[in-house]
């Protein structure tokens, strides 16, 4: 069964799209592949024009030809070579270094001729694909070139991609920063973990349904898990990993974002302000840890040599530009626990992982048990847990566990399940994933984006985790092998708590 869209959805507003850092790898992978899904679905206006800016001297054709190769190359649809020609016409090609003033003369010199001939309105959004320590410099050196000044109807937005700092400190100093020049409603931080359909679909499940919202609490659910396992190791990452691990990598971010969608409280209307700030109210309602709760209440670990499938995999410490004493955990899992009325009482358990058995992100939602005193004779081991498992990646769906009589004269009792794949329902066009989010923020629509309370309440409950295993040293340092479902810890954390992981199968 296959239902069509019926809404046609119009195209995004006129704007020069700005790309800093355009010669990099997040351009050629992700955000070529996403704008020309996006002109081929007809989203972006007639007037949309890009200007990309980087650090080699290159021709606007040469850098046309590169962004062709890397459509061919990375594209998640077979290109139409018509509106392959459209999108990559409007490329200009700004070269300068990203820490000097006359580059941003030279782009807004660029920005006034594009606009004089192709009619963008003035509208301008500024990617930038640089490493996180450019943010704040690039968003200072715009304000200071008037670039980012709306004026005559026409706005001005800057999209910055996580990691939004490193701890509490460094997230407040960012947003400071940002906010100097900028208005909070210029700047969209993009996790793209929210450009996922099944993500973006937990609202609609849990509030477009009145099956699920009456049961969604203390009362009813026993606890929630959240996993995001990986089966890349490091690889040559090792440099930035290292100085990152599992929890900064993850947990503040990603993880949290699922977190907050199972979490929040209903807003009173679908609208940015009213989502973001009941986020933002769930993240800030964790409990915050002591230190000592922290170390109780979480598990590191380092992966070992091992094989996923058939691939052998070295150990972590034995990486490119990864130290033979280091400490940085490549898996985290933790407990938390939310304060306030409809979670009281209901834990959340967090495991992210590299170098596992299988890929796979997924919510748990565990139901209580119910009374089952007039089934006392039946051996109880065999009831099905009833679990709600949300299905992010690699397979986007859901599915319902539950128990049921198997058919004969004898009652007895079976698990089943109820499974819904988005493939079976809709005819999804292969995406990037970056195309919600890029045409959301053209539009204004800064709903699936963090705004700085988010993103400061998210790193404060991460704070105790991070100083905790930072004075723990190698104490307490778990390993696992890879290919495996990560420390005997990280099971001896549920265990102690009478519950389980879902097995990753």
């Amino acid at each position: 069964m296959s239902i069509e869209k019926k809404v046609q959805t119009p195209p995004a507003d006129p704007c020069s799209f700005v790309i800093f850092g355009a010669l990099g790898d997040l351009t050629r992978r992700l955000l070529m592949p996403a704008l020309y899904n996006l002109a081929a679905q007809g989203l972006l206006s007639e007037q949309f024009s890009i200007v990309a800016v980087g650090r080699e001297q290159m021709s606007p054709d040469a850098f046309r030809n590169d962004m062709r190769a890397a459509l061919a190359q990375f594209g998640t649809q077979k290109v139409d070579r018509q509106v392959a020609d459209r999108l990559l016409a409007c490329i200009q090609f700004v070269y300068g270094d990203l820490n000097d003033d006359k580059t941003y003369g030279d782009l807004k010199r660029a920005l006034e001729a594009i606009e004089g001939v192709r009619g963008t309105g003035g509208n301008r959004l500024f990617y930038c694909a640089t490493p996180p320590t450019m943010f704040a410099p690039i968003a200072e050196h715009l304000a200071a070139a008037g670039l980012t000044q709306e004026e005559n109807g026409a706005w001005r937005r800057v999209i910055v991609e996580k990691p939004f700092g490193t701890d509490l400190a460094s997230a407040q100093a960012l947003n400071r920063k940002l906010l100097a020049v900028l208005k909070e409603d210029q700047i969209f931080r993009m996790d793209h973990y929210l450009g996922k359909e099944t993500v973006q679909n937990i609202l609609i499940l849990r509030f477009a349904n009145g099956l699920f919202e009456p049961v969604w609490n203390r009362n009813h659910i026993d606890h929630v898990q959240i996993t995001v396992a990986e089966t890349v190791d490091v690889g040559l990452r090792g440099q930035f990993y290292d100085a990152t691990g599992a929890l900064r990598d993850m947990v503040p971010n990603h993880l949290f974002q699922l977190l907050s969608l199972v979490a929040m409280e209903p807003p009173s209307r679908f609208e940015a302000n009213g989502v973001r700030s009941e986020k933002a109210e769930a993240l800030d309602s964790i409990r915050i840890n002591t230190p000592e709760e922290a170390l109780a209440h979480s598990v590191r670990g380092q992966y070992v040599a091992g094989e996923i499938g058939d691939r052998q995999v070295g150990a972590y410490r034995d990486a490119q530009h990864v130290g033979a004493e280091s400490t940085t955990e490549t898996f985290a899992a933790m407990r938390l626990d939310i304060d306030n009325w409809r979670w009281a009482g209901v834990p959340f358990y967090l495991r992210t992982g590299k170098a596992m058995g299988i890929r796979r992100t997924e919510i748990v939602v565990k139901f209580k048990q119910a009374p089952v005193s007039m089934f006392r004779n039946l051996p109880m081991e065999e009831l099905a847990e009833n679990l709600l498992v949300i299905r992010i990646a690699p397979e986007e769906g859901m599915k319902l566990h539950f128990n049921a009589k198997i058919p004969g004269p004898e009652v007895e009792i079976a698990p089943v399940g109820m499974t819904f794949r988005y493939k079976d329902y809709f005819e999804a066009v292969p995406a990037t994933g970056y195309e919600t989010l890029i045409y959301d923020c053209m539009t204004g629509d800064s709903i699936l984006y963090q705004r700085a309370d988010g993103v400061e309440a998210g790193w404060r409950a991460v704070e105790p985790f991070l100083q905790a295993w930072k004075n723990a040293g190698t104490n307490g340092l778990e390993t696992y092998a890879a290919g495996s479902d990560g420390p005997k810890a990280a099971h001896d954390l549920l265990a102690r708590d009478g519950r389980k992981w879902r097995e990753l199968i």
